[in-house]
């Protein structure tokens, strides 16, 4: 059981270093963004997008630790394995959008719409949100976290579709952009040739 717990946490460790490398992508982007005349909003709800995700983290730990939570292998390697393919899934939404991959919501005028890797899908609105939020799910439930899972999948939500989404709209109609753009954590899919970008997202 020890075993278990020290190399869950291990994890949660490793998945914690990889969001700081996201970070730094995410500000060399914006770096890239706005010299080419990016404009950020939302910037008020970004705190708190971090504040959510370094919780869950956390939450992953806390709950392990003080409410005794054990692996349960019929649940827990699955899980296991959706939250490895959910890191490989960001990573590739990193790549498709490349400069234009950002965990805040900035907006570049004039660039082309991606439509590689994951952004091919016409049909798939939101690829790095849903990852997100399957991940939310599978990382606590690698070590039957259900408490923080659900907290998590819950606040992801609100946040989501109460400022995140409209935020990013938003945006896009100041700038006069009728196209559909994702904002996921910073990153955006335009849908017409000469559409305005966003850029980001753990």
């Amino acid at each position: 059981m020890l075993v278990g717990v020290i190399a869950y946490f291990g994890l949660i460790l490793l998945t914690g270093i990889e969001r700081l490398v996201e970070l730094v992508i995410s500000r060399s982007n914006a770096r890239w963004a706005f010299a080419r005349g990016g404009k950020e909003y939302g910037q008020r709800h970004f705190a708190a997008m971090v504040a959510l995700h370094t919780g869950l983290l956390l939450g992953c730990v806390a709950e392990v630790l003080l409410l005794g939570r054990h692996f349960v292998g019929f649940v827990g390697w699955p899980m296991l394995m959706i939250a490895l393919l959910c890191q490989v899934g960001r990573y590739g939404v990193i790549a498709s959008l490349g400069r234009q991959w950002n965990t805040r919501v900035i907006v570049v005028p004039g660039l082309g719409r991606v439509a590689r890797g994951l952004y091919r899908f016409g049909w798939l609105r939101h690829p790095n949100y849903i990852l997100v939020a399957i991940e939310g799910i599978a990382l606590p439930l690698v070590h039957g976290a259900w408490i923080t899972a659900t907290v998590f999948t819950v606040l992801n939500a609100v946040l989501l579709l109460r400022f995140r989404i409209p935020i990013e709209n938003r945006a896009l109609r100041e700038l006069g952009s009728s196209t559909n753009v994702e904002f996921t954590s910073g990153s955006a899919t335009g849908s017409a040739k000469e559409s305005p970008r966003r850029e980001f997202p753990r």
